[in-house]
């Protein structure tokens, strides 16, 4: 066994083993209240931890050389890996809950995907419920750590923009890459501790202000109520999730920097004016669109409260919602699904496509229509005024027509099970780009994926893994060729 294939077994171990950890804490939350999912999250911890721990024993010592293979097969085997564990729990702790309906949820969770077959959130056991929220607060950081530390240096979809280790000591935020991923860690803990403070404020409880605080800094959107942060309107708590989301979207590297002295990094970094440029029109069309036809499923709340909360939640792939905007009519819901595909900064807990990737393929364009006004004409594509590399604009516009054609063939799989065109069009497009609510009455806003046949789950759960991984990742493991010597 090479030292690539041990290190990736060790950081298995590793991960395991701190999932086992994780999972005392709604082990400890149910002790006293509901003793099934007590034992459930009990028993499942010691088996995690039995295997976490004998991986680290077995291939401890030796090198600690990461291959670009084995960087593969530990981004997408430790989601995948953590996924089927996080589900045992869900399985045992929720008597009616099948094996596929625990997987969904718990990938949906470690995905920070926030689509849900749960229903009566409300009076499922609390372990469940803070279970949910830490899955995804796991799943938040992990992807943050990911963003910088693996997919830089693997160049997927043009994320070697991003490589912070190779930039020269003046734009380093600290020395090494893991001492970055280290602060920002403590940044994503802090940053979710105010969260939870605002939550208190608006006269939560503790219990759901901790759960929510976890879901929206990992732009992820469990709730611990049906109604989604739509419950909890009455305090403000929706106005605490619009600002909250908002920064949970930004590059969190760029507060590290903030905090170093150069706050001026958070206004002039290109994706944070684009996704503020992008943001700030949607919620004005959406208010627009709201104040001109009072669609009856509006609700109570202000125009521009509801536009900016709903169109923010689905931008950045959190999937809360105060009101079944697809009741809104046919240009609201266009702009929802087209919201889908944006997603936040390159660094930041959210998903899809990502603002940067829509400047770059549109520099792009730019200068192919340029050339063929001006065929001599040399000019490359520029972003953040720098020249970038061709290998990293093909690596961008390559990712472009992965990304849309897994959602096609996802829509025309769900197609195929049986759904009707609007719940798999949406479905696909929801669980590639890690949104949550899909559209239409079945898994829109006001609907679950509960009824949805256990075919189109299988599909969906690995639709998710597929998108919270860049497209790349999975569909490389997914590949015969992978796995030959």
């Amino acid at each position: 066994m090479n030292d690539s294939t041990r290190t990736v077994l060790l950081v298995l171990g590793v991960l395991l083993a701190a999932l086992s950890v994780a999972k005392l804490v709604p082990a400890i939350v149910d002790l006293n209240s509901d003793a099934q999912s007590a034992h459930a999250f009990l028993g499942s911890a010691a088996v995690t931890g039995f295997v976490g721990v004998t991986l680290i024993l077995m291939m401890r010592g030796g090198g600690r050389n990461l291959t670009a293979r084995g960087a593969i097969l530990v981004t997408g085997g430790s989601w995948a890996v953590l996924s089927v564990a996080a589900a045992v729990p869900l399985k045992l702790a929720v008597g009616d809950m099948s094996w596929t309906d625990a997987l969904f949820e718990a990938t949906s969770g470690m995905t920070t995907t926030g689509a849900t077959v749960m229903t009566n959130l409300q009076d499922q056991p609390a372990g469940v419920l803070i279970w949910r929220s830490i899955l995804q607060w796991i799943g938040g950081i992990g992807i943050i750590v990911t963003a910088m530390a693996i997919w830089p240096m693997l160049g997927i979809g043009g994320m070697q923009l991003f490589r912070l280790e190779n930039s020269d000591k003046s734009d380093k935020a600290l020395p090494r890459a893991g001492q970055i991923a280290a602060a920002v860690g403590i940044i994503y803990l802090v940053l979710t501790f105010i969260c939870f403070l605002a939550y208190i404020a608006t006269d939560m409880t503790p219990f759901d202000a901790a759960a929510h605080a976890m879901t929206t800094v990992a732009t992820g959107g469990f709730s611990t109520h049906d109604g989604s942060i739509g419950a909890f309107t009455d305090g403000g708590s929706d106005i605490v999730a619009l600002v909250f989301m908002i920064l949970s979207a930004l590059p969190f590297v760029l507060y590290l920097r903030a905090v170093q002295g150069r706050p001026d990094r958070l206004w002039v970094d290109p994706q944070v004016r684009g996704f503020l440029a992008v943001a700030g029109a949607a919620i004005a069309v959406l208010t627009v669109w709201i104040l001109v036809h009072e669609p009856p499923a509006s609700g109570q709340l202000p125009a521009w409260r509801l536009a900016s909360v709903n169109a923010i939640s689905i931008m950045t792939g959190t999937g809360y919602a105060t009101a079944d905007f697809s009741l809104w009519g046919g240009g609201a819901v266009g702009i929802f699904f087209c919201l889908m595909f944006i997603g936040g900064c390159a660094g930041s807990t959210t998903c899809s496509v990502k603002i940067f990737r829509y400047q770059i393929a549109a520099g792009a364009i730019g200068r192919h229509i340029e050339r063929q006004a001006r065929p001599h004409v040399v000019r490359p594509v520029r972003y953040g005024g720098k020249a970038l590399d061709p290998d990293a604009v093909r690596s961008v516009m390559s990712f472009f027509f992965i990304f849309f054609a897994t959602w096609v063939v996802a829509a025309a799989l769900l197609s195929l099970i049986g759904l009707d065109p609007v719940t798999a069009i949406s479905g696909a497009a929801t669980s590639i780009a890690n949104v949550g609510p899909g559209l239409g009455p079945i898994i829109g806003p006001a609907g679950t994926f509960k009824p949805l046949p256990d075919a189109a789950k299988w599909v969906m759960i690995v639709t998710m893994l597929i998108g919270r991984l860049e497209v790349f990742t999975m569909l490389v493991l997914l590949t015969p060729g992978f796995w030959r010597r």
